[in-house]
């Protein structure tokens, strides 16, 4: 095959200047993130003026912020400075975004190539190579398996992937326009994902667009009565709504409502059934995807053949919906200004070489490793302080425990004891509320677990 012609672009990204300036703010930003190494408090004299900038915000955006969390725009690792100072160690990572962790030198060289495209933003009508990489990197990924997935649309939000999934489901199986989920679920924020979402605090006001029908999800302590329940709650909600039901929503791994996993045997009778009825399975991957042993918890699951419809977000940097041919829609329902802007595309590539170089996946892959690990770490303190601690929970590298006697006022309260001590996780489920982490799989080492041990048994003591 013969050498394509070159194009201008060619040219300005191999232009040696654009190599030489890169390599200097990698050593420029690799020398001031260096010592960034541990949790550390706060310089006093910038407090003043970082409660300023707290209230600025609060009063810009209509509240106070969850927690005092702004940062100062660089970090090593976990570890990330915030504007008044302090070095946290981010076990969060924006609820499972930064997944390199912070001032990653991969992400900051792609972030560069990002900032000399033409065009800040990708969309609906312009589109560029890297657009085309994505789509395909996320598909090959999907596949390897034998899930039948072969198209991928980029969206710029977890709740915009998972209202296309939505909208490509029901359009699909018009007029069925009912949808079944788990006890606990959540799919976003937007009056669609709202009525989804299992928590009526967050739909406060709002029409209910959809019905939604719920079952119980996977009881790790009772895993055969959970599915007994699960199975015949779905057969009493098949045959009260025949060929109602538009979709079924699953997260593999339970992220928001207290990070109970799921199962092969729990999960492949209930697809089974809803094969059975011809209702689209939706695998609602935003949060999970590439914390398990493999890329997509469903696969990590052997649930491949299930896979009608797929979505991915946060971690991936741009989110996508995944469907098979079957489900492509015969009308333009599927269309949206911006896809993705030309950054969260390029670090999402360059996210997604991270963690296959950093050998995350596998039965003895990373993410494995790591949880045993961090859980095995857990499950000890829980031992030496059996009434502050119970656990630990979770999958991969989505790992959580339950402070106390489990109620939100106390998860609160030691999560912001965490925070001011230099350690960052977040709330998550209910009855009870937990503490969740979401260590970045491509950077986290076995010190940094170590280190966010201590931090929390520091709290504990206290």
């Amino acid at each position: 095959m013969s050498k394509l012609p070159s194009t201008h672009a060619d040219s300005l990204r191999s232009d040696s200047r654009i190599a030489q300036a890169k390599a200097l703010i990698a050593e420029a930003v690799a020398e001031h993130a260096a010592d960034l190494t541990s949790a550390q408090p706060a310089n006093p004299d910038l407090a003043e003026h970082f409660e300023s900038m707290l209230q600025r915000l609060g009063s810009a955006r209509g509240g106070p912020p969850f927690w005092p969390y702004l940062s100062s725009g660089i970090g090593n690792g976990p570890y990330v400075e915030m504007a008044d100072g302090s070095v946290k160690l981010d076990f969060i990572g924006g609820i499972g975004v930064h997944g390199a962790g912070h001032s990653n030198p991969a992400m900051i060289d792609a972030a560069i190539d990002a900032a000399i495209e033409d065009t800040v933003m990708q969309g609906n009508l312009q589109q560029h190579p890297p657009s085309i990489k994505m789509c395909e990197r996320l598909l090959d990924m999907a596949t390897t398996s034998g899930a039948n997935l072969d198209h991928c649309l980029l969206s710029t939000s977890g709740a915009m992937a998972n209202e296309n999934a939505l909208k490509i489901a029901m359009h699909n199986r018009a007029p069925a326009d009912r949808v079944i989920a788990f006890d606990n679920a959540f799919a976003g924020r937007s009056l669609a994902m709202a009525a989804i979402t299992d928590r009526p605090k967050y739909r406060m006001g709002l029409p209910l667009t959809i019905e939604v029908d719920y079952l119980p999800f996977r009881d790790p302590k009772h895993p055969k009565r959970s599915l007994r329940w699960a199975m015949n709650e779905l057969r009493r909600l098949l045959n009260r709504h025949p060929g109602r039901y538009a979709a079924f929503w699953a997260e593999p791994i339970a992220g928001e409502g207290g990070y109970y996993p799921g199962s092969n045997d729990f999960f492949t009778p209930i697809c089974k059934l809803l094969r059975e009825a011809e209702v689209p399975i939706i695998f609602d991957e935003v949060q999970s995807f590439s914390r398990t042993t493999q890329p997509f918890a469903f696969q990590h699951y052997g649930l491949d053949e299930f896979a009608d419809i797929v979505t991915v977000g946060k971690i991936s940097q741009v989110c996508a919906t995944l469907y098979g041919e079957s489900f492509k829609p015969k009308g333009p329902i599927l269309s949206q200004t911006f896809t993705g802007s030309s950054s969260s595309i390029a670090t999402g590539l360059a996210m997604l070489d991270a963690l296959e170089s950093n050998k995350c996946f596998g039965k003895d892959g990373q993410n494995a490793k790591r949880h045993d690990y961090f859980a095995a770490g857990l499950a000890n303190l829980a031992d030496a302080y059996p009434d502050k601690i119970s656990g630990p929970f979770g999958e991969g590298m989505m790992v959580a425990f339950t402070p106390g006697d489990g109620s939100f006022d106390v998860a609160k309260t030691m999560m912001m004891n965490m925070f001011d001590i230099g350690i960052l996780g977040f709330v998550c489920g209910s009855d009870p509320t937990r503490i969740r982490f979401l260590p970045p799989p491509a950077t986290t080492t076995d010190q940094h677990i170590d280190d966010a041990l201590a931090l929390i048994e520091t709290v504990l003591k206290s």
